[in-house]
This record gives structure tokens, C-alpha cells and sequence, in this order.
């Protein structure tokens, strides 16, 4: 670790595993019945999403395919460099299909904005976003969330996928972090 680096650790557990799985539960069934008779290709943003899109997929009664993306904006800080380069595309066309945009976190809404406008020109028959956690206080883009998990204050925020430095993603909760 670089001499000027900060360190973090986890603080208060802010949402438990057990809240996060009953959501989880919820938001499947929601989509299962909004599309039911249809397939959905369900897209998750890597690294941070892949927990939480397990999870509700497990509980999508539908037939579904899945796919990733990921993305870059913050680096190894805590804060959005405003910045996003999209890392791994999707190794498939998303033309005429139902897709489920799967995100951890939605702070500032930049990233998601610009990977929904991405996908849009691809043109899926419907494109909807599902977010484990929103932050609307550092929202700076104004981004539509069809299906969140949980409503979350303008506090730094790590585990069930969430990181600081890509640390503390295998917490089985959410927890705010708090410099050393």
C-alpha cells in the first residue's frame, strides 16, 4: 500500500443480509409478473452488481439470460471521477430483447445515464434499471430507477458487492466505511 494511500474499514451494518435477500425476492416477483410470458436478458455491471443480480435473478420465474458490462468512474477513490469508459461490453446484441440493467449503487447517476443511452441505441424492445442501493443526495444526472432495493443516504458505502480499493465486497450486508 502506497504510503499516501488511505485506509478504510467498515462501520454501523446499515441494511442486513436477510433485508437485502426479502428485497431481492420482491423485486424478481415484480419482474416476473411485468414480463411474464417473455424472456429477459438481464445485464449486470461488474464488479459491484454481480451479489445482488444473483439474488434476484434466483427469484425472476421467467426464462432469463444474462450478460455484463463493466464500467469505470471511480478508480480507487470515493468520490465519481465524472469520467466513464466502459472496461467489457456485452458479448451479445441486445436488439428487440427485454433488458434489466443490473447496477450496485446509483450516487451521482452519471455512469448509469451514459450506459442507458448506450444501450438504447441498440435498441432493446424495453430497457429497465434495477439498483440494489440509491443515493438521490449526490445525484448530478437525472437517471429512472424501475426497481430498487433500498433508498441510502449520502454516506460512503461497501459490502454484498459494493467496494472501497476492491475491498470488502464479500461482506454479507451493507455497512457505511470510515477512514482509519
Amino acid at each position: 500500500m502506497a504510503k499516501n494511500e488511505k485506509q478504510y474499514r467498515p462501520g454501523k451494518i446499515l441494511i442486513t443480509e436477510a433485508e437485502i435477500r426479502r428485497r431481492a425476492a420482491e423485486i424478481g416477483q415484480k419482474i416476473s409478473e411485468e414480463y411474464a410470458g417473455e424472456e429477459v436478458l438481464v445485464v449486470g455491471i461488474l464488479k459491484g452488481a454481480v451479489l445482488w443480480m444473483g439474488d434476484v435473478i434466483k427469484n425472476i420465474s421467467l426464462p432469463v439470460r444474462i450478460d455484463f458490462m463493466a464500467v469505470s468512474s471511480y478508480g480507487a477513490s470515493t468520490k465519481s471521477s465524472g469520467v466513464v469508459r466502459i472496461l467489457k461490453d456485452l458479448d451479445n446484441a441486445i436488439e428487440k430483447k427485454n433488458v434489466i440493467l443490473v447496477e450496485d449503487i446509483v450516487d451521482s447517476g452519471v455512469t448509469l445515464n451514459y450506459l442507458r443511452e448506450v444501450l438504447l441505441h441498440r435498441g432493446p424492445k424495453s430497457l429497465r434499471i434495477c439498483a440494489l442501493l440509491d443515493k438521490p443526495a449526490g445525484r448530478r444526472a437525472a437517471v429512472h430507477i424501475d426497481y430498487t432495493g433500498f433508498t441510502v443516504e449520502d454516506v460512503f458505502i461497501v459490502g454484498y458487492g459494493l467496494d472501497v480499493n476492491q475491498c470488502y465486497r464479500n461482506l454479507p450486508y451493507i455497512t457505511s466505511v470510515e477512514e482509519s
